[in-house]
């Protein structure tokens, strides 16, 4: 009998084993790779044929055993041909074994008695197939293990078949196949009863290392795992190990690992934990699993961030598979939430996410375990709402894509949706991009799966509320208003134990609003039935039975009314959220308030709407988003709803939202979108073809196909008349603004359909143009803009618009200036005389001006159009002219033309074209003014007539509307005539500065715009006062200067002068609107050329530094402006230039402020670097503790930036910086002393001084009294008032001069106050001679000085 067979530590140590171990080892080993190929082949057919001729115990014959080895040790050398066939032999004798080893397990099991007594016959026999069995297993793995470690698997088809065309053959060596085989029978070897071969339940530890540590090393494998097969057989290998043997702490650890050190094998793994859990019922490993990783200290995943991913996943993955046994093990996991890893912290929110939706299902079992069931589930539903403000971004965003889960799997109950709405609703203001996103997609899935309902109108909620709290009273005359029983709960509180609503609820819903069954997952097409439901719905009270139920129900009505007043409460927010610069912002934004509009959610649709001018946004992904969103909300199959759509949205918006509707609508009808049957249904709106029409409404349709026909102007052609009469004619009347409309709509009308107008009914169409503009039968608030289109309509269609003007102009000063009886006042002008009756109608005059000043602009840009058509002519006859002569075949033609085009050219024929053209047309310019003519025109003799009443400004202040209509017609004037334009230029600034009309402020600043584009030359002294309208009181003014000047400077029509701090400071404007157009208009500066901010940012620095700012608002305005500066060059030069500007500024608040700007620059390595290097420049500003912050927050961001080479320069220069604070404070303080030093010392000897001379004063008079000085009264009487000082005042003199001398310091000692009685000099000269000679010495000659006089 062959000795015993113990699994070595590796393949080689066969070949020295153990000399005190009687086991089987190799005796004779084979070099296989020394055979040669012929030989080598005969040697392995010699041991493929022995193992499959004789029995399967042979192996442990010390012959076939070192043959065996021998060929496992070189294996790789082996041709594929040698390698199938002995692999083969040991595949098979190994799959024979098993079931003998497993019927041998059975009947000596059965057998009983009878077994026992074979004695020492059945343990040989159990002996004998022990060895075999671990022998073979050895092999196998050992094969598997090489053949991978070689990379077997790449070159597993080497020799397969000789041609392409032939088919493979059937015994070819395929590795994958072989692989998966083994391993599937190491697996099935695992899974039959091996306790009679080990003599234990558990088999040799040293068999379950091998297998075990061999299986781990194959997950290291990615290629391996992506064979089904082989991963399946690693899984159950694995598995049984552990789990049916025991192997757990060792296991444990490997899978540990792997999970650590690669995120391929995060899925295997969890198959193996899982599939051992479901088929031996035995979740240990998961449990201990679980446990090691909850014991983990968090420190290590925070370094560890590869394995906190891959040790995340794993925990979902069990959770998501085996969730009943993770719930009983989570709480060790829980500690992790305080861990500085995000990743962890969002794995166990999916955890928890996942045992929320699985684990908590099943309603069997004792009241006590559903209870505890119920309190962990809340528990988990709590934690995950606190994760919602987690400091991590990505932890926030994670946590809401749990809940969006939970919510579309209807795990959140009623009595928690409205919180979890609320933190949605607020996490819409997050500053993180990906958690608004997450927070919109919430919110999205909460109004699709929500419980309610698919009507959420406020109205509608509070309306039945409020039935069904009159049914409670009428059921309970005790319950109070609120709903409230004395002694009882609110109904607010009344939920079952799953916190949801009873049954009963759904029913009664469902019967308030038929037709409308909530399903799992609400679609569009159901959405779309919510309308007919509400109409549908009947006035009675639906009976739902006890008063028990009713309170619940008025319970689920009012969280009902809460989700829908807390979605409609966001609306502000998502409006805000639809200007954001982030695109996923503006899409998921769109798709909440589609889905709330769907959901009849309050100011959805007012909502919505306002996404409409983002289709001007260069994002094409919010452009498509726009553009999908308008066809699913307003295109639909019906054609009447699609036209009634979209007649409303003409009507209910502005003038921006119409510009992006025009601009929509001409998309969609170019792409088709909107077919002829929906132009159709608008013309039958439009000619009130549909019952119950109104004016409004065929207003609204005439302007969508007005809009159409600027992609189709043929949608106009066939209704011509119907727009002439409908829109001119007595419904005009009804809606003044239609007649409005249809000038625009002859506007869009094509060429050939403007020639059959003007053929077949001019006379009457430019008749009820030229009535309408002269015609009193609009109002007032529509007549400017319907005579704007009008005028604008006649230069369009008429061939010679200038004939139908001069009659309106001429009509319209009649009625402004018609003979009234009375003196007149009549205006001088330069050539010609304005009779003005004594009495002139405000209303009259203003419209006149506007006529003539429109009708000026009119003619201005008909002049530009004629001369565009004229070189157009020109360009086109030219173009035909070298078409013919390139077509032409006689070479004399061709030489002749091409001679006269060079004489031509050389003589310059066609410049002086050119300049021909040009002084025509600034000819026809001029004389609309009559600027070079010697006689005035109609217009020309208006013009001074508005200069000079716009000048009368006690009559402009009267009459606020006439001196906006007269600005209005001056700043067209001005537009049109450039000597015009210069003569009131000086008045047009007076009256936007001075004016206390807010309409002329915002016009003149309208108009400065248009004359800066027009006469740059003129306006470009007068800069500073347009910048000067951003501090205009008037937000509207404001408003227009900050578009204006935007306009001008993003243009290239106005240089960025040094006003730009003006803009500047917009962006910290009151008005919400002007500071996001300030936003926009830095942000579009940045994005020319070079970034032109990167050069005005040091000066507009110090131009608001030396402004009266707020502290915040200034460091609100600089960061936003050093944000917009991308560049790392352009940060390093920053830091330089803003550094050199400490040198200039000598207060503490600019040190401040320039010191937080350079703290809120991005710093490279250079950039650092230059701020050490220009220490010099700014070290005298450190000891402010303000600048010395900044400067350290500048070094902890350098620190985390800066390579290793350079953190070390970055400590040196931070203890530079902290040492010269020091030092610098300890020079200020001692410089500080000193200053008060010298101010006690200079106190004290003034006022000995003082004393010296009275005692002078006085020996000098009793002395020398014969001495008389002129001043002697004087000095007399001041003698006499110096020496009738009292004692008690003497006293006080004294004590305040030693408290002052008190505060010196112990470096002076007064005596003073020791000797009261005793006289000052005598007191005080010993020690002024000590401490101050000079002083002494100068009292000295004053005394002398005085003795003389």
């Amino acid at each position: 009998m062959a000795p015993p067979f113990i699994f070595p530590s590796t393949l080689l140590s066969l070949e020295s084993p153990n000399p005190s171990s009687n086991s089987l080892a190799v005796v004779n080993p084979v070099d296989v790779a020394a055979i040669p190929a012929s030989d080598l082949q005969e040697f392995v057919k010699g041991v493929s044929f022995d193992l499959s001729d004789k029995d399967l115990f042979c192996v442990e014959e010390q012959d076939v055993f070192d043959r065996v080895y021998s060929i496992v040790k070189g294996f790789v050398a082996l041709p594929p041909v040698l390698k199938l066939n002995f692999v083969e032999c040991l595949r098979s004798n190994f799959s024979v074994l098993l079931p003998n080893v497993d019927s041998l397990s059975r009947g000596w099991s059965c057998g009983g008695e009878g077994e026992e007594e074979e004695g020492e016959g059945g343990g040989g026999r159990v002996a004998l197939h022990r060895n075999a069995f671990c022998i073979y297993t050895f092999f196998l793995v050992s094969v598997v293990v090489a053949e991978e470690s070689s990379g077997g698997a790449a070159g597993n088809m080497t020799k397969v078949a000789p041609s392409g065309r032939k088919k493979p053959l059937m015994n070819a060596w395929s590795w994958e196949t072989q692989r998966s085989r083994i391993l599937n029978l190491i697996a099935n070897s695992l899974e039959i009863n091996l306790s009679l071969l080990f003599g234990s339940s558990d088999p040799d530890e040293s068999y379950l290392s091998f297998i075990v540590k061999n299986a781990f090393s194959l997950f290291e494998n990615a290629v391996l795992l992506k064979d089904s097969d082989t991963k399946e057989a690693l899984c159950r290998i694995i598995g049984t190990c552990s789990t049916k043997y025991h192997y757990m702490t060792q296991s444990c650890a490997s899978i540990l690992h792997l999970l650590h050190k690669y995120d391929f094998a995060v899925t295997p793994i969890a198959d193996a934990v899982v599939g051992a859990e479901k088929k031996y019922s035995d979740g240990t490993l998961a449990a201990l699993l679980v446990r090691e990783i909850g014991r983990t200290n968090p420190k290590d995943y925070l370094k560890d961030t590869v394995g906190a991913e891959n040790i995340g996943r794993f925990l979902v993955e069990l959770a998501d598979r085996i969730p009943k046994l993770i719930s009983t093990n989570v709480g060790v996991l829980v500690p992790h939430f305080g861990g500085e890893s995000y990743k962890i912290r969002n794995a166990l929110v999916g955890v928890l996410g996942k045992l929320v939706s699985k684990a908590f299902k099943d309603v069997e079992g004792e009241v006590s375990s559903k209870s505890v069931r119920l309190r962990t589930k809340q528990a988990m539903l709590e934690i995950l709402l606190e994760r919602c403000r987690d400091v991590s971004a990505y932890t926030r965003a994670r946590v809401l894509q749990v809940w969006s889960e939970l919510c579309e799997e209807h795990s959140v109950s009623i009595g928690m949706w409205n919180e979890v709405a609320a933190v949605a609703a607020g996490r819409l203001e997050d500053k993180s991009a990906m958690v608004r996103k997450s927070a919109l997609n919430l919110l999205i899935m909460m109004l699709q799966h929500n419980p309610f309902g698919p009507q959420l109108k406020t109205s509608t909620f509070e309306a039945t509320l409020d039935k069904y709290k009159k049914k409670l009273n009428e059921l309970h005359p005790e319950v109070q208003n609120d709903g409230t029983l004395d002694g009882e709960p609110s109904g607010a509180e009344i939920w079952n134990e799953d916190g949801e609503v009873d049954h009963v609820n759904a029913e009664v819903l469902a019967a308030e609003q038929p037709d409308t069954q909530q399903p799992d997952s609400q679609t569009d097409s159901y959405l779309s039935q919510v309308a007919q439901g509400a109409a549908s719905k009947e006035s009675l009270v639906p009976d739902v039975g006890n008063l028990e139920q009713t309170r619940a129900l008025i319970a689920s009505l009012e969280a009902g009314l809460s989700f829908s007043k807390c979605i409609s409460a966001s609306m502000p927010t998502l409006v805000q959220l639809m200007a954001s610069s982030s695109a996923t912002d503006v899409e998921y934004t769109i798709l909440l308030l589609m889905r709330a509009r769907q959901f009849q959610i309050d100011a959805s649709e007012a909502c919505l709407r306002k996404m409409l001018p983002l289709v001007f946004s260069q994002d094409k992904s919010i452009y498509e988003a726009v553009e999908n969103a308008f066809i699913t909300v307003y295109i639909s199959k019906n054609l009447l709803e699609t036209a009634k759509n979209l007649l409303n949205l003409t009507i209910e918006s502005n003038v921006g939202d119409l510009a992006a509707l025009e601009f929509m609508i001409g998309t969609l009808v170019s792409k088709g979108d909107i077919t002829p049957g929906m132009i159709s249904a608008l013309w039958d709106f439009f000619c009130f073809n549909v019952n119950g029409t109104t004016a409004e409404q065929s207003r609204g349709a005439l302007a969508v196909l007005a809009m159409a026909a600027k992609s189709s102007s043929k949608i106009l052609s066939s209704h011509l008349q119907d727009i002439v009469d409908i829109g001119f004619g007595r419904w005009s009347k009804v809606d003044p603004l239609l007649a409005r409309t249809a000038c625009i709509a002859l506007k869009r009308l094509p060429a050939e359909d403007i020639k059959k107008l003007v053929v077949n009914i001019d006379s009457r169409i430019f008749g009820i143009l030229e009535s309408l503009v002269t015609g009193f039968w609009l109002p007032e608030n529509v007549w400017y803009a319907a005579a704007d289109k009008a005028i604008s309509a006649i230069y369009a269609l008429h061939p010679a618009p200038e004939v139908v003007a001069v009659n309106m102009v001429k009509r319209s000063s009649c009625s402004a200036f018609g003979r009234v009886e009375g003196d007149g006042l009549q205006l001088d002008t330069d050539d010609s005389i304005i009779d003005i009756p004594a009495t002139v109608s405000v209303r009259k005059l203003s419209r006149y001006l506007y006529v003539v000043s429109h009708v000026a602009m009119q003619q201005l840009l008909y002049i530009e159009s004629c001369l565009k058509k004229i070189q157009k002519q020109k360009t086109k006859r030219e173009k035909m002219g070298a078409e013919h002569d390139s077509t032409d075949s006689t070479v004399p033609k061709i030489s002749g033309a091409a001679t006269n085009n060079g004489i031509n050219a050389e003589l310059g024929v066609a410049a002086s074209e050119d300049a021909v053209l040009d002084s025509l047309s600034e000819r026809a310019e001029k004389e609309i003014i009559s600027g070079g003519s010697t006689e005035k025109n109609l217009i020309g003799s208006c013009a001074p007539f508005v200069s000079k009443l716009c000048r009368n400004f006690s009559l402009m202040q009267k009459y606020p509307e006439l001196q906006a209509a007269a600005m209005l017609a001056l700043s067209r004037f001005m537009i049109i005539d450039a000597d015009f334009c210069e003569a009131n230029l000086q008045l047009l600034f007076t009256v936007v500065e001075n004016s206390a009309s807010e309409t002329v402020r915002s016009n003149c600043t309208i108009s400065l715009g248009d004359l800066a584009v027009r006469f740059p030359n003129l306006l470009e002294p007068w800069t500073e006062h347009m910048y000067g309208r951003l501090r205009d009181p008037s937000v509207s003014v404001r408003k227009n200067a900050v578009l204006v000047l935007s306009h001008l400077i993003l243009n290239d029509m106005m240089k960025v002068k040094g006003y730009i701090n003006e803009m500047a400071l917009r962006l910290e404007d009151e008005d919400e609107r002007i500071s996001n157009l300030a936003r926009l208009f830095f942000n579009e500066l940045s994005k020319k050329g070079a970034n032109p901010i990167y050069n005005l940012l040091p000066d507009i620095l110090g131009r608001l530094c030396s402004q009266n700012l707020k502290r915040e608002s200034f460091f609100n305005i600089m960061q936003f402006l050093i944000g917009s500066i991308k560049k790392d060059k352009q940060m390093e030069g920053l830091v330089e230039k803003l550094c050199n500007r400490f040198s200039g500024a000598t207060d503490p608040s600019q040190w401040e402020s320039i010191a937080y700007c350079v703290s809120q620059l991005t710093f490279t390595d250079k950039g650092i670097k230059k701020l050490m290097e220009s220490f010099k420049v700014y070290e005298h500003v450190l000891t402010n503790d303000s600048v010395m912050d900044h400067f350290r927050s500048i070094i902890s961001k350098g620190k985390k930036l800066a390579k290793a080479d350079l953190k070390s320069s970055i400590e040196e220069f931070e203890e530079k910086l902290e040492k010269f604070q020091i030092e610098k404070k300890d020079q200020e303080v001692t410089a500080r002393n000193a200053l008060a030093h010298r101010k006690k010392l200079n106190n004290l000897d003034r006022f000995l001084v003082s004393d010296a001379d009275q005692e002078s004063a006085e020996t000098a008079g009793g002395m020398e009294s014969e001495v008389i000085d002129h001043h002697s009264e004087e000095s007399l009487s001041s003698d006499c008032s110096k020496s009738h000082i009292s004692k008690s005042e003497e006293s006080t003199i004294t004590l305040n001069t030693a408290s002052e001398l008190e505060t010196i310091g112990e470096e002076i000692q007064s005596p003073l106050t020791l000797r009261k009685d005793m006289p000052r000099s005598r007191a005080r000269k010993p020690k002024v001679k000590e401490e101050n000679g000079e002083t002494s010495a100068s009292t000295r000659r004053s005394t002398r000085s005085r003795r003389r006089q």
